[in-house]
């Protein structure tokens, strides 16, 4: 077992949880793991009763099922009841396995300021480069080749993976993690053209701050207010490749998929979920409890009230499903139009013989 590692018995993870153990509440769990790749020492999860079938050959230590669902599952080791089994799966996982933390270390070949200050137990990895007037907080990581530049100041308990740009005078809250290649802080895209169609730079000179607890993910980017502040409000998790422009607001518990590209001044409101690849014109407005879904597009000033959207240009999930069979039909539709428009051409070929 890694010294990360952390054994738990059926009982304990049971009241981690909220839950009820049933078998054998002193066996040991270790590890979390699929239904299908579980064995000894580990724990799985089973939420839909298509998959109780899989549940019940599964040879993990224990397996944490809906609440009532004993019965249906015997001939397990043990089991945790739950009102909400994936939920308490990723809080045992949080339990069998916490964060890693790394010694206090500065690497030689890192380049850090005279007047950086450091607090107890910071991890600056190889190749790092930390600037003038920097703060870091306790027990953060920075790990190899990041750059944190002047005035920048960064939270206790946060990690940076690799390649993390942090530009000038930006803002990390606690317990911030930016994975591989993000980059927050830089210019934000802003230009005015003049008469002759020379683009001219809009000054970019504000900041971006991140509060606690907030996740982003790798190679995303956020940009730094013009004027003002681009903010990321406390819990919100943003997945790879994800671009929020200048001057967003982003409220709080906010989740954000893949490959969404968010425009200037465009405000999120706390407790928005976006899905992956929706595309945002600028000063649009989410409101708090909408759902937005995948490769939605949302047209600039628009504001997308509480409820569940789709689609280009956005709408009711209810809408745009009626407009969605409607396009399924336009080729037969296109048929029908076609022999109506032939039976009308005959009919009148048929009154002009006539007349």
């Amino acid at each position: 077992m890694s010294k990360q590692e952390q054994s738990r018995t059926v009982a304990e993870l049971a009241a981690l949880v909220g839950g009820r153990a049933v078998g054998d509440v002193g066996a040991s769990v270790r590890h979390v793991a699929s239904l299908e790749a579980a064995g000894e020492g580990d724990v799985a999860f089973v939420e839909d009763e298509k998959r109780f079938e899989t549940a019940r050959a599964c040879r993990a230590s224990c397996v944490i099922a809906p609440e009532g669902s004993a019965s249906k599952l015997e001939g397990l080791k043990s089991l945790v009841e739950a009102a909400r089994p994936k939920l308490a799966f990723a809080l045992v996982a949080e339990a069998l396995r916490p964060s890693q933390r790394l010694p206090a270390h500065v690497h030689p070949t890192a380049a850090v300021a005279e007047s950086a200050r450091l607090e107890e137990d910071v991890y600056i990895g190889a190749g790092a480069s930390v600037g003038e007037g920097t703060s870091i907080g306790a027990g953060t990581q920075v790990h190899s080749n990041c750059v944190v530049g002047r005035g920048v100041t960064v939270g206790r308990d946060c990690v940076l993976r690799p390649n993390v740009v942090l530009y000038e005078g930006v803002s990390l809250g606690e317990r911030v993690v930016l994975h591989a290649g993000v980059v927050v802080g830089a210019d934000g895209f802003g230009y005015v053209r003049d008469e002759g169609g020379v683009y001219h730079k809009f000054p970019q000179v504000g900041t971006v701050i991140i509060d606690d607890d907030v996740e982003v993910g790798a190679n995303s980017c956020i940009d730094r207010g013009a004027l003002g502040v681009t903010r990321v409000g406390r819990g919100t998790k943003i997945d790879n490749l994800v671009q929020v422009g200048h001057n967003v607001e982003i409220g709080e518990r906010v989740v954000i998929a893949a490959q969404t590209g968010i425009s200037g001044s465009t405000v999120i409101e706390s407790d928005a979920v976006i899905g992956g690849q929706v595309g945002f014109g600028d000063h649009a407005r989410v409101q708090s409890g909408a759902v937005i879904g995948s490769q939605a597009g949302v047209l600039p000033g628009k504001i997308v009230r509480p409820g569940v959207w789709w689609g280009t240009p956005i709408q009711p999930l209810e809408e745009y499903k009626r407009l969605n069979a409607l396009w399924g039909r336009l080729p037969r539709m296109r048929e029908e139009i076609q022999e109506l428009k032939r039976q009308v051409k005959e009919l009148l070929a048929r009154l002009e013989d006539k007349a």
